[in-house]
This record gives structure tokens, sequence and C-alpha cells, in this order.
């Protein structure tokens, strides 16, 4: 099997033919004189045979190093080029940001407040991707995501923003006709909405300060992986929901809906900004995080949450 061309060596050896001299490419290198010495004679030894002419006076270059010049300053030349490329990058807001987020959250609360930020950053391309399904943030190259959820991946960082409260919802017409419940069992002479991915499925949780908690299977007549497919069966009074206080915070407000059993309060979810591991973000990345985050955290729906840096995602 072929090595790898020793790419580092050559570009040191560009500089050293540049500089005129080992102890001038180490400065301008910031390496040691020894690193830059044992780099050409590495590669001497690579190529069987000699790239310099040494005296004690003065240095030149050998036939082979004449050949090989053009080539090698290419090298060294090309790395310069695509450092300084990837850290301007890194450092200006321009280029491509991809997003993962909810389908919901991402049509209703994500998508007015991106031409703001589109606005002032011109420059800056983004890729959107929805669904209610939970991105592969490294296998899918997304440089963030949004999540609503228990997070459990403790390679990525979260910036936990705020709470989700979780309602339970209906129409005044569905209470008039079947009555409100007021106890976590009484939901079993009810019709539920039943959202695809919640983890207990038809079974739904609560929890009560002073009677402790409890679970409740639901009859379900409608089920669906996007819990905006409830809004018009809700609105008909055809069935309660566990819905998002994001989804239904207006329709509670106008009286279009209304939430039940208050003092029964299921788990309150984390809306979460994720990135990939690593301590660097782009400038670009960063600019939207801050963004996204400063006015999520003032939605009228938005709970407190304990923690708004950046941690480990963990459950």
């Amino acid at each position: 099997m072929n090595r790898l061309p020793d790419l580092e060596a050559w570009a040191i050896f560009a500089k050293v033919a540049e500089a005129g001299s080992f102890a001038r490419a180490a400065e301008e290198l910031q390496l040691s004189q020894a690193t830059v010495s044992k780099a050409i004679t590495r590669l001497e030894t690579r190529i069987g045979t000699s790239l310099f002419h040494r005296t004690s006076r003065r240095m030149s270059l050998t036939s082979a190093g004449e050949a090989a010049l053009a080539r090698a300053a290419r090298i060294l030349g090309e790395g310069e080029a695509v450092e300084a490329e990837i850290a301007d990058r890194s450092t200006a807001l321009r280029g491509l940001i991809r997003m993962a987020a909810p389908m919901s959250f991402g049509v209703s609360r994500l998508a007015p407040l991106l031409p703001a930020f589109m606005q002032a950053h011109p420059d800056v391309e983004l890729d959107v991707q929805l669904s209610d399904q939970m991105a592969d943030m490294v296998g899918e190259r997304f440089d963030m995501a949004l999540r609503i959820s228990t997070l459990a991946d403790s390679s990525l960082r979260a910036r936990r923003l705020c709470q989700v409260h979780i309602l339970l919802v209906g129409a005044p017409a569905y209470f008039a006709q079947h009555g409100r419940p007021t106890h976590p069992r009484e939901l079993a002479k009810h019709r539920g909405f039943q959202y695809s991915y919640t983890r207990s499925g038809n079974t739904w949780r609560f929890a009560h300060s002073r009677h402790g908690e409890f679970a409740q299977t639901v009859p379900r007549q409608l089920q669906a992986n996007n819990a905006e497919v409830f809004d018009a069966a809700l609105r008909a009074g055809l069935g309660l929901a566990l819905q998002p206080e994001f989804l239904v915070w207006e329709q509670l407000r106008d009286g279009t809906l209304e939430a039940v059993m208050d003092d029964w309060k299921v788990e309150p979810l984390a809306l979460s900004i994720i990135t990939p591991p690593g301590l660097h973000r782009p400038a670009r990345v960063q600019a939207l995080i801050d963004y996204l985050a400063a006015r999520l955290e003032k939605e009228p729906w938005a709970a407190p949450s304990r923690a708004s840096h950046d941690t480990a995602a963990s459950p």
C-alpha cells in the first residue's frame, strides 16, 4: 500500500526554500529549528535524495530541490489558503446553516422569526428541515436543532431555553356534551387524540401536588404524528388532546379551546437548542442560536427554565 505523502514536510521544505535558511523558516512557521531540520531530513530520507546543498556559509537547492520547489510551494500555498478560508467562514456571518426542528413548532413558532435574521445577515443561507422525528445531528450534518423533549444524548451540546407545558384541552361544545373531567380516571369515558411519538402511548400520565401520580388509558379515535392534525377535530368538539401550550395558547385566550384538570399536571418538556459535539461553533451558527434564544425565551407560552446555558444533553 502506498503511503500518504508527507505534506507537512513538503510545506516546510517550501518555506525553507522561500526564507533561505532553516532559522528564518522556523521563525516564520513558529516552530523550533530542530523540528524544521528533522522534517527536511525525514523528507530526504523518504525520497532518497538531498534537497539542499548545505555548507557552514550558505545553503542552496539541489537539482532535485529545484524540481520539487514549484509543487511544494503550491502545497504550502493551498494549505494556507484553505485554513484562511475556513477560519474566515468560522468568524464571518456568511455560509450555510443546516437546522432541524419539529414540524408544528417549526411552522408556527420558528418560521415567523427567520425573516428578521435573514434581513440582518443576507450572506447566511438557511436550510431548515422539519420533522417530528429526532434528527441524527452528526450523521445528517446538521449545525443545530430545536428539540422539545427530555434530552438523553450526552454527546451533544444543549442550550435549554424554556419549559413547554402540556395541557389537556377540548372545545366548550365537547365539555357541554360530555362533561368536564376533574380526575384522570374519568378520562376512561372520554375520547382522546393521540400523538404518535408520546412514549407512554395512549396511557396519559398526570401528577397532583397532594394525590401523587395517576396513569389512565384513554380511548382514542384519532392518532397522528403531528399534533396540528388534532386542531380541527378539537374545535369540532370531537374529543380531548394533550397539546403543547405553544400550539393552543391563542385558542385558549380566545375561548375556542379550554384547558381542564389544571391541578393535575403533565410533566413539562424542555425546549432546547442542540448542537453537535465540539467546543467551536461557526460565528454564523452562534449568531442564529443567540438570536433564537433571545426571542423564544420571551414567547407568551414559554415557562421559565432553570437552565439556559450550554450543557451536555442529559435526561
